[in-house]
């Protein structure tokens, strides 16, 4: 077995070939929002909950990450933007894959926003970090939303599987997206893209619609979530991760999930 399939069975379940993955790289877009103001219990609660990985900056990885509680594979986020910045879709690198490795990480990710004025750059990072990571067996996630001044709709179908797409084709190892808002639409989204998409989960919402989507993106074919401040943010945690994994590594359907959110 590969370096790289040693990593990818770190932030996978090696039995169902799914993910539960909770990002929380906010910090440095939106700073200390509720929910990640103590990253060490933040990790604690989702990891209990049973979430395959998360996503984070350096600062997870010093601050917040494998301290106490269950393991939980590390996503090291290599690139950036703040929300107050004069254009928050241009991202920029702020690590290396090298780096990464340094860092105990299991994986790197990268977002890219299609359509966006500073796209051209974005996609060249994509692609360098791409090869750095073939060479250094370093799974990569792409985060790949379509956003700009020609995007009126940022989960149209059309522009979300070749957002996806793109990032198989620059080399990402899995793509998270946005869901097309229905099992068949996703499914063009999956079919188009050889490699594993994982859904993602938006702004804060109610648990059923968030678990509706999670469903929905599973039966259009998704390999998995990576959803945040519906995890991080929820009243339980760990509660919410083994709803969300109820879906995704159990096959049950939504009236089974929100029968573990009880009280």
């Amino acid at each position: 077995m590969r370096g790289k399939e040693i990593r990818l069975e770190r932030i996978m379940n090696r039995n169902t070939k799914k993910t539960i993955i909770v990002p929380m790289d906010h910090g440095v877009t939106n700073g200390p929002i509720p929910g990640l103001i103590d990253l060490g219990q933040a990790v604690d609660l989702v990891a209990d909950g049973g979430a395959n990985a998360v996503i984070g900056h350096v600062g997870l990885a010093l601050y917040g990450h494998r301290q106490s509680g269950r393991d939980i594979g590390l996503i090291l986020h290599l690139s950036a933007s703040t929300s107050i910045s004069p254009d928050p879709n241009e991202k920029v690198l702020v690590n290396s894959v090298t780096n990464a490795l340094k860092m105990g990480a299991d994986a790197v990710s990268m977002h890219v926003n299609i359509g966006a004025d500073s796209e051209a750059r974005m996609l060249a990072d994509l692609g360098s970090v791409a090869v750095d990571c073939m060479e250094w067996g370093m799974p990569l996630l792409a985060m790949m939303y379509p956003r700009g001044k020609k995007i009126t709709k940022d989960n149209d179908v059309d522009q979300v599987k070749l957002a996806a797409r793109v990032a198989a084709e620059l080399g990402a190892d899995i793509v998270k997206t946005v869901y097309t808002g229905d099992p068949e639409s996703f499914r063009e989204v999956t079919r188009g893209c050889p490699v594993p998409v994982v859904v993602a989960g938006g702004s804060k919402t109610d648990d059923r619609t968030t678990l509706e989507l999670i469903e929905g993106a599973m039966a259009g074919g998704a390999a998995g979530i990576s959803i945040g401040r519906n995890a991080f943010q929820h009243r339980s945690p760990a509660r919410f991760v083994r709803a969300a994994a109820c879906i995704v590594h159990a096959n049950k359907s939504v009236d089974d999930a929100m029968e573990l959110l009880k009280v």
